[in-house]
């Protein structure tokens, strides 16, 4: 068994992370239905789909997180992970920072179906499911938007860029971090478990800034037409979060 620099290894068809193997769970290739959505425009909540072009079971997650993103109440992120390079196709999205986070979030201990592996959704940074079980996405949706008081609010800003202003309590040590994405890409895959497909996914992820740190109250922000210039983007969010793969305080699209 060969290990990664990120203590991530491969034997047949199992996620290793720090010695502890993961199965890919079983039911992952299952149609992707309509969810029913509890989501409020007003309280946004953060969901983010661990996917790989190298995952057979990750088309039909990838196509209900198309279907999700169209959903007002939501800020639905796509994160190509890295792992699944050596099965045969060198995913064209993938970020070894998404890699990273998601391992930092089996660190941290998910509710719901924990660990590493594709295709994982993340809700809130709480939750994690197989990526196409519909129903247990609108659950997780749910159960898990933003609990406390911290809101985003954003304007735009004279000259270009936004004006971002954070409120509330706080509850220890958070961040606050520019997401840029491409709304949609689709792939045609060459090789591997998926050679041959096209494939779309939505709203992928292509660079992420940390813009400040905050600890409750009042706090102004600028997002500056510099920090929204990034090649291949074409929108952009704001997720203020507890670092190292904690909960999502709040979540909001620029645009």
């Amino acid at each position: 068994m060969t290990r990664t620099r990120t203590l991530l290894a491969l034997v047949g068809g199992i996620a290793v992370l720090g010695g502890a193997a993961l199965a890919i769970p079983r039911g992952a290739e299952a149609p992707a239905a309509d969810p029913a959505i509890a989501a409020s425009p007003e309280r946004p909540v953060l969901v983010e789909l661990f996917t790989s072009q190298g995952c057979s079971s990750c088309p039909p997650a990838d196509a209900l997180a198309e279907k999700l993103a169209r959903e007002p109440g939501l800020v639905v992120i796509s994160r190509a992970v890295t792992y699944w390079d050596r099965l045969g196709w060198k995913d064209t999205l993938a970020r070894e920072g998404n890699t990273v986070l998601q391992q930092n979030y089996a660190r941290a201990g998910l509710e719901g179906t924990n660990g590493v592996y594709t295709p994982q959704l993340v809700v809130g940074g709480a939750f994690g499911t197989v990526g196409s079980r519909a129903g247990e996405v609108a659950a997780g949706i749910k159960r898990h938007a933003p609990a406390g008081d911290a809101a985003i609010r954003v304007n735009p800003a004279e000259g270009g860029g936004y004006a971002a202003r954070l409120s509330g309590t706080g509850a220890g040590k958070a961040e606050l971090v520019l997401l840029a994405v491409t709304r949609h890409v689709e792939v045609a895959i060459g090789s591997g478990e998926n050679g041959g497909r096209k494939v779309g996914y939505a709203n992928v992820l292509r660079a992420e800034r940390k813009l400040a740190d905050w600890r409750g109250g009042a706090a102004d922000i600028a997002v500056t037409p510099a920090e929204l210039a990034v090649p291949g983007a074409d929108r952009y969010a704001l997720v203020l979060r507890q670092p190292g793969g904690g909960k999502v305080l709040a979540a909001r699209w620029l645009a």
